[in-house]
């Protein structure tokens, strides 16, 4: 082999180097780009399955009580996303609870308050003196520290066979019970 046959195949053999050090450069870099793939955006960081809180006064007696078949966080925009929520409101007196239940909730992470989406149902039991409640709205947002809810939604109220509907709703849960239709308000009252 002669000194130039030598020097060609050394050249080739350095510009073939070249190239398949070149094209694995690449192949490596496609690999590390895919594997450091951020999340999306909107990803839960974790969920639970049979979902509990209870939340406690000052006195250390049960003031409200949240459940749902499932509860996920997600630490992008700080919310918690509830299916089929159900809030239990106590009350001070001892009268019967408040059971609050909607087709999904949400909860932002540093508020107090719970916003329920879709159909919304709110009962009270008749307890000794005190007659059954019923609401019947949508789109309730609900403090429970303060036992505070309202709604700009359409609202039917009834107590025993007393209907009251209208548009817009306040409601205080603990004593004094204040329940408010603010607008195009209709009554259907029971007559002896």
């Amino acid at each position: 082999m002669t000194t130039h046959q030598h020097n060609y195949y050394f050249y080739v053999g350095i510009i073939t180097l070249a190239i398949v050090s070149f094209l694995w450069a690449e192949f490596l870099q496609q690999n590390v780009e895919g594997a450091t793939q951020l999340a999306p955006e909107h990803s839960a960081d974790y969920f639970s399955v049979g979902y509990q809180k209870w939340q406690m006064d000052d006195k250390g007696e049960r003031e409200m009580q949240l459940n749902a078949n499932k509860m996920t966080h997600y630490s992008d925009n700080k919310t918690i996303q509830l299916a089929s929520p159900v809030m239990i409101v106590e009350n001070a007196q001892h009268l019967a609870p408040w059971r609050i239940e909607a087709q999904s909730g949400e909860v932002i992470t540093d508020s107090d308050t719970v916003l329920l989406n879709g159909q919304v149902l709110i009962t009270r039991p008749a307890h000794n003196t005190v007659r059954e409640v019923e609401i019947k709205t949508a789109e309730v947002s609900v403090t429970p520290r303060t036992h505070f809810a309202q709604t700009a939604q359409w609202s039917q109220l009834r107590s025993g066979k007393n209907i009251t509907t209208g548009v817009g709703m306040k409601t205080t849960f603990s004593s004094p019970i204040h329940i408010e239709l603010l607008s195009k308000v209709h009554s259907h009252y029971e007559t002896k």
